[in-house]
């Protein structure tokens, strides 16, 4: 180090010069200076040492470093950077002002930290060095005995900084790789080492604090600074802190400028910092105080989240922030960009920098808070809700809070669904608790549901939206019996396209429909749109049963032909009524309404169900050639299983009608009130086949082999007096006749009456069935009495004898009178001139071919006579016996009483009157009773014993009955 580069001696001249001539300002000098060191900058001489050392490096525009160490009991700061030069060292030689623009150290007064630990600094540079001294200041001023006077009132102490002096030539420069160094002997009773480590404590900070620096070493230790703003790591022998930054620079606008002093005229330039901690996650970790930084440590305390860094003018003191337009204006910078700040972080994570509503700690933290909240409310940094229509995947563009609505309910994805509804819906994240007291601070608005349904209320999205919305509030609905309350006007969209404003009473259902059907006034949950939470809230379970059953579905149905012949597309209603049908899995005839479903022919025309067959049916084979029954079309057939189509009326052969509620002969069956009316009551339950008037005569083989093999139509079939086999028996053609003209041929107590029916591979059983007799009781009487009349039939006796005892049973009311009937003579007679026997002597008077008999049964006469509308004998012969004869005993006739003993019955008391010849009106009869009852017989054992049966009521067994009923002439066994 040569000569005097940074001219000391005109700078001392200088100082020394007013000194003398104004000793008061030896002593305003001495006073600054003492004020510096003993307050502002007390404990500021680290901070003072980097803040030149970052000022250099700024100076050249390359990152610096900064190395503290103890040498010789020196500490010693040297930096890298822009070397000391005149104006710096005339800036450190004042106690009033700076060099900022081309110097080292902001403000010269800040230099005079050093003073806290040495009375002898020097600055040594690549460009050459100065020293201070307070022994060489004493001995200046040594001569002058009133400047040694006041110091020695100052107890010896004299300003230290005013006057400089070149360094010793043989002081040696900056340590290698560094431009300038800061040399400061140590005042006895200063431990150096203790200072590096209070240092250490600082280095971080500084690090942060000063963007001129990047590395400071502090005795073996460094701290280093690396990555960007966005995440900034700071590396130390404690490991690695991460701060998130925002920084921002600019200048005072000349408006301004005229109202603040003449340092800040001359640097106009401002730069501010926000500094927030991160995790190694980075997610902030707020801070919960600090200080201002201006750019390095005040004693502004604050009570923000982040740090600021700032070049806010402060007093002299550099503790303090000095008020004023310029310091407001900086103020106003930093809170503009705050929110810039927030914005850096992930959505979720950008409240935990709103400042909380506390009390400030001091007045710079009061109005700094202030200005952040309201920046932070206007700004557009607040996270939203769903996503941007104009980028997939893109977040949507931040919010001001302001302006904006966070749901006071958890869940993403219900803010999301919102963000479609409502303008300036938050991040759904932003509704859980840790989230209040931030959105509390900025004044957000907040929506709970009854704002949500109301916000819903009136929109149109598409069902799936609302199954979205379900959702999200179902998990509320579950733990919160307010929350339902509230949403019980949920609008719920349904499947014809209307909205209900409430879920009560509307139809869920279990299974999805393809297809959107207008069914009236069934109000069914779109299946899109269906979710457990509408159950909840009151809407009820419809299952296909339900729907199958409901008025708006037979309404439908019922319309269909109607509907589709005046150009209504009804194929999604069909497909709705075949997949309830699949789903209850109904059985053919059960609801006798659906056959009114229109369904397309293999012509392309609509028809009735019921009006259609299965294309691969052998049914339509039975069919006469102008059936009206059509033939479904191939795509509808293939597309449902048979047992869909039968069950809604097609015919996929003979189809059953199951009516178990019947009230009346109205199933639009071929003679149904016929055989209604024929009934004796009405029937509780009509299964019937259909559309038998259908086949073909030609077809009834084939048609009651098929009748026969399915089981449904065997059942109706089977039934007794049911509607199928009464229509069958009349109207089926078997060999040429109705089933009910013939009978079965071993049948034979119908010979005569009814001719054999032709074998035609049909089973009894199936015959029987249909209507042919097995039996005479099976032959209906009207029937009956037209055979028994026909005189080209030839029927035997017994046949007649018993037709005419099944006759006697028959309800007159229901037959007419025959005008011909067949006698026991075997003839048929004119009925005019015929009786009905109702005594066995009546016929010894009577010729056969005018007598109608029931057999032994006389007391079936009357009956009998009711039915043919005839009179009984009795009341056509006169009953006067014409002869005389004698009352006889019969224990009296020993033939009777040796009779009586062969049968093993009782001799009956009384007697007969017996005649030698008995005759009545004139003709003779072996036996008679007369009007008074009394019993009269010829004196012969055939007339004894006619007598005595009748009197006993003993007469032949069984079987010689059945042989003497069968005998040609059975009037004789009568007599």
């Amino acid at each position: 180090m040569n000569g005097d580069p940074f001219g000391t001696a005109e700078l001392r001249a200088s100082v020394l010069a007013g000194w003398r001539s104004s000793p008061t300002r030896f002593r305003e000098d001495a006073n600054a200076e003492e004020d510096l060191r003993l307050g502002a900058y007390r404990d500021r001489l680290l901070v003072e040492l980097a803040q030149n050392a970052a000022d250099a490096a700024l100076a050249t525009g390359r990152p610096g470093t900064l190395r503290l160490s103890l040498v010789d009991d020196e500490l010693r700061a040297a930096n890298t950077g822009a070397p000391l030069d005149t104006p710096g060292v005339a800036a450190l030689a004042s106690l009033r002002a700076s060099a900022k623009r081309g110097g080292v150290g902001r403000f010269g007064v800040g230099f005079a930290a050093v003073l806290a630990v040495t009375d002898a600094p020097r600055v040594v540079s690549t460009s050459g060095g100065v020293a201070f001294s307070a022994a060489r200041t004493a001995g200046e001023i040594a001569p002058s005995p009133e400047l040694s006077g006041r110091a020695a009132q100052r107890g010896g102490q004299v300003p230290v900084l005013r006057l400089a002096w070149p360094v010793d030539p043989d002081e040696p420069g900056p340590p290698a790789g560094f431009d300038t160094e800061v040399r400061l002997p140590l005042r006895a009773g200063i431990s150096g080492s203790a200072l590096l480590d209070t240092f250490a404590g600082q280095a971080e900070d500084l690090l942060l604090s000063l963007p001129g620096l990047d590395r400071i070493e502090i005795g073996d230790a460094v701290w280093s600074r690396t990555g960007s703003d966005a995440l900034t790591e700071l590396h130390g022998p404690a490991g690695v802190s991460r701060w998130h930054l925002r920084r921002r620079s600019g200048e005072l606008p000349g408006d301004l400028l005229a109202r603040v002093g003449a340092e800040a005229q001359d640097r106009p330039q401002w730069t501010i910092c926000w500094a927030v901690p991160v995790g190694p996650d980075g997610a902030p970790r707020p801070l919960e105080s600090d200080v201002l930084h201006a750019p390095t440590p005040t004693d502004e305390r604050l009570s923000l989240p982040a740090r600021l860094i700032a070049t806010l003018p402060i007093e002299p003191s550099r503790r303090r922030l000095l008020p004023g337009p310029a310091a407001d204006a900086v103020l106003v910078e930093a809170a503009r960009e705050y929110p810039e700040l927030v914005a850096g972080f992930e959505p979720p994570l950008r409240t935990a920098l709103v400042p909380r509503a506390e009390f400030p700690l001091s007045e710079v933290d009061d109005r700094l808070r202030e200005l952040v909240l309201a920046g932070l409310r206007t700004a557009r940094w607040l996270p939203a809700a769903g996503r941007d229509d104009t980028a997939d995947g893109e977040p949507a563009p931040d919010l001001a809070p302001a302006r904006a609505t966070v749901l006071d309910l958890p869940g993403e994805a219900l803010a999301d669904l919102l963000a479609g509804v409502l303008p300036d819906v938050a991040h759904g994240a932003l509704g859980g608790p840790e989230h209040a007291a931030a959105l509390t601070a900025l004044g957000v608005s907040r929506l709970r549901v009854a704002g949500v349904v109301e916000a819903v209320t009136g929109i149109d999205r598409p069902p799936a939206w609302w199954h979205r919305l379900y959702a999200a509030l179902a998990p509320l609905a579950e733990v919160d019996s307010t929350v339902r309350d509230e949403l019980t006007a949920l609008p719920v969209p349904l499947l014809d396209g209307r909205t209900l404003p409430g879920p009560a009473g509307v139809l869920l259902v279990d299974y999805q429909l393809d297809l959107e059907v207008d069914l009236g006034g069934l109000r069914i949950v779109h299946p899109q749109a269906a979710h457990p939470l509408l159950e909840r809230l009151g809407a009820r379970r419809g299952e296909p049963e339900d729907l199958l059953d409901s008025d708006p579905v037979q309404d439908a149905v019922e319309r269909s032909l109607d509907d589709a012949e005046s150009g209504v597309d009804v194929s999604g209603l069909v497909d709705v009524v075949l997949r309830l049908v699949s789903e209850v899995g109904i059985r053919p005839g059960e609801h006798l309404w659906l056959g009114a479903l229109a369904l397309p022919d293999q012509a392309g025309d609509w028809r009735r169900a019921d009006e259609l067959a299965l294309p691969s049916s052998a049914f339509l084979e039975l069919l006469v050639p102008d059936s009206p029954l059509g033939v479904l079309a191939d795509r509808v057939a293939k597309a449902w299983p048979p047992a869909v189509l039968t069950a809604v009326g097609v015919l996929g052969s003979f189809a059953v009608l199951d009516d178990d509620e019947a009230t009346g002969p109205d199933h639009d069956l071929d003679g149904e009130r016929e055989w209604w009316d024929g009934l004796p009551e009405p029937p509780d339950r009509v299964l019937a086949v259909r559309d038998l008037d259908l086949v073909a005569d030609e077809a009834w083989p084939a048609a009651l082999r098929l009748l026969a093999a399915e089981p449904d139509t065997l059942a109706a079939l089977r039934l007794p007096g049911g509607y199928t086999s009464w229509w069958i028996a009349r109207n089926a053609v078997l060999g040429g006749a109705p089933p009910r003209d013939w009978r079965l041929p071993e049948a034979d107590g119908l010979t005569g009456l009814y001719d054999p029916v032709p074998d035609l591979g049909l089973g009894a059983d199936l015959l029987t069935a249909v209507g042919v007799l097995d039996r005479l009781e099976a032959a209906a009487p009207a029937d009956l009495l037209a055979r028994l009349a026909d005189p080209a039939r030839a029927v035997a006796p017994g046949v007649v004898l018993r037709a005419h005892a099944e006759l006697a049973g028959a309800d007159p009311a229901e037959v007419d009178p025959p005008d011909r009937v067949r006698t026991l003579s075997g003839r048929v007679a004119a009925a005019e001139d015929c009786v009905v026997l109702d005594a066995p002597w009546l016929l010894g008077v009577l010729p056969p071919d005018r007598v109608v008999s029931a057999g032994e049964d006389f007391a079936l006469a009357p009956a009998l006579a009711e039915v043919l509308d005839l009179p009984v004998a009795s009341a056509e012969v006169p009953p006067t016996v014409d002869t005389e004869g004698d009352w006889v005993a019969w224990s009296d006739l020993g033939a009777v009483v040796a009779m009586c003993d062969l049968l093993d019955i009782p001799v009956p008391s009384g007697g007969p009157i017996v005649h030698d010849t008995l005759t009545v009106a004139g003709t003779r009869v072996p036996w008679w009773i007369d009007a008074q009852n009394v019993l009269h017989a010829e004196d012969s054992a055939e007339a004894l014993a006619r007598a005595l049966a009748w009197t006993t009521d003993t007469w032949p067994d069984r079987h010689t009955l059945t042989a003497l009923i069968d005998d040609p002439a059975p009037h004789t066994y009568l007599t």
